[in-house]
């Protein structure tokens, strides 16, 4: 996977957190709800037990994706697509515009309007200008034009969160 810098600190700035703090919390809250009593009808002591798995699980998640990372920067001229960059795109065959930011995997959220600089359509735009039609490749069987209207540095915002799973 590749990262910015920035995703890794904030990655393991979320680790430290959920060491120190959700952990600790976790782990009160699973010895609280035991003592309730009889265990195999106590929900608060399975929740507590869900949560604390559930943030184990997180940290391991973060911990091998950046063991694994590659670590990426944005080396786009300033009238090119690259990270960090809100692109203004007409997809011809549907005869719409759509505006989208480039963003790395770990920031990628179709919804917010985050596409992901691995992904076919962000691939396929990375480095290129105003006016350019780029060919997008979804598969062997099927690709589709895109003309660039406008490419804006909107650089990295606090709302571009590392993504859950």
């Amino acid at each position: 996977m590749k990262l910015t810098k920035s995703d890794v600190e904030k990655m393991k700035e979320e680790i430290e957190y959920r060491k120190l703090v959700v952990r600790k919390e976790a782990l009160e809250a699973v010895k609280e709800a035991r003592a309730h009593g009889d265990l195999s009808e106590n929900f608060e002591y399975h929740a507590a037990k869900k949560d604390k798995n559930r943030n184990e699980s997180r940290i391991r998640y973060l911990e091998r994706v950046l063991k694994t990372a590659t670590i990426i920067s944005d080396e786009s001229k300033s009238d090119e697509v690259g990270l960090n960059k809100t692109v203004q795109v007409y997809f011809e065959e549907d005869d719409e515009t759509e505006r989208f930011k480039i963003v790395s995997t770990m920031r990628g959220d179709s919804i917010k309007g985050r596409i992901s600089s691995e992904s076919p359509i962000g691939a396929a735009l990375m480095g290129h200008k105003v006016g350019d039609r780029v060919e997008i490749k979804v598969n062997a069987n099927y690709s589709y034009y895109v003309i660039i209207r406008s490419i804006e540095n909107t650089g990295e915002e606090e709302t571009d969160t590392i993504r859950s799973y």
